[in-house]
């Protein structure tokens, strides 16, 4: 992924990112294993690197961090979870087009 998104490697790094962000989260939930998720990786990057400072993205690998997919009801790969101040704004599920996952931010930016 690019430099714009971030990639906690455990659930306390997931908290700490959402505690010390000042404007909205885009969580995307992925699997290693889906198909699904390799064919969004490129389309999050260029998300992340669109959106810039206005939207923090964060690579939330379901395995390493179970009690964050836990907690926002994932319940598979991919899914994304827009987040600000603690709040779910907007959530999405399986696989997205890029101007589908836009349109799910600019409704919920």
């Amino acid at each position: 992924m690019g430099s714009r998104v971030h990639q906690p490697m455990e659930n306390e790094e997931f908290d700490f990112i959402l505690a010390k962000a000042d404007g909205p989260v885009l969580a995307y939930f992925w699997g290693i294993w889906s198909e699904a998720c390799k064919e969004m990786d490129p389309i999050v990057r260029e998300i992340a690197d669109e959106y810039g400072t206005r939207l923090i993205t964060v690579k939330t690998d379901i395995t390493r961090c179970p009690a964050a997919t836990k907690r926002y009801g994932v319940t598979g790969a991919p899914a994304f979870v827009l987040i600000r101040h603690g709040e779910v704004t907007a959530t999405g599920d399986g696989p997205m087009t890029r101007g589908q996952l836009r349109e799910l931010l600019d409704a919920n930016l």
